[in-house]
């Protein structure tokens, strides 16, 4: 079960998160605040697996709460949940130690999947706001220290994809059915089969063949 800490300013945004999380089984909202430096409190109290951060927050912004918690028990997981999509913010929010970054128009999946995702130690980077990350640290200039620690961080998974995942991932591109993924990694098909869903899910396709696309053309593999 993935506890879950919200710390959202806005009202209908945290009552409405609580309830997209709550119907996923695996998820268990363990409190909510609308203030930043409550949020700090809270989270260094209750000790959630996740903490979903708005940036806007009264008292202190979620950035620095993100930095307060991180300092303090870098086990908690922090997904930054907002609007926000400048290049300053995203860049600073894992500077300041977030393990992932989703935009409020996500969608209620993309939400719960990042959700797990970070939960597992993955890192999350929403795919609306993916380019700008992949434009920024492929660029040289004075702020290559602060590009290097996100692109460190995120690696070449921008997708939240767990480590066995991106194993099913390879194999796929490999051309093996679900009977041979299965045999190869000594799991059940069924598994495979879960697998397989959650990576078509995170990577935003319908298909096996997208997904193999998108794996090589994002260098996932």
């Amino acid at each position: 079960m993935v506890r879950v800490l919200i710390v959202e300013d806005h009202d209908m945004a945290r009552m409405g998160l609580s309830v997209i999380l709550s119907k996923n089984p695996n998820i268990e909202i363990v409190d909510m605040s609308a203030d930043g430096q409550d949020g700090v409190d809270k989270a260094l109290a209750i000790e959630p697996d996740v903490v979903i951060m708005d940036i806007g927050l009264p008292t202190i912004d979620g950035i620095e709460a993100t930095r307060k918690i991180k300092s303090s028990n870098p086990h908690i997981k922090v997904l930054m949940y907002t609007s926000r999509e400048e290049e300053e913010d995203i860049f600073d929010s894992f500077k300041a130690g977030a393990d992932g970054y989703i935009t409020k128009g996500a969608t209620s999946e993309q939400t719960v999947s990042a959700v797990l995702a970070v939960s597992e130690g993955a890192a999350w980077l929403d795919p609306a706001i993916a380019k700008v990350v992949l434009t920024n640290i492929n660029k040289t200039s004075s702020s290559t220290e602060r590009r290097g620690e996100i692109n460190y961080k995120l690696g070449k998974n921008l997708y939240g994809l767990t480590e066995r995942e991106m194993e099913v991932l390879a194999l796929i591109v490999d051309g093996l059915t679900n009977p041979q993924i299965a045999d190869k990694l000594v799991i059940t098909i069924s598994t495979t089969k879960t697998h397989v869903h959650s990576i078509l899910q995170k990577l935003y396709v319908n298909s096996r063949s997208k997904a193999i696309s998108m794996a090589m053309k994002e260098g996932l593999v």
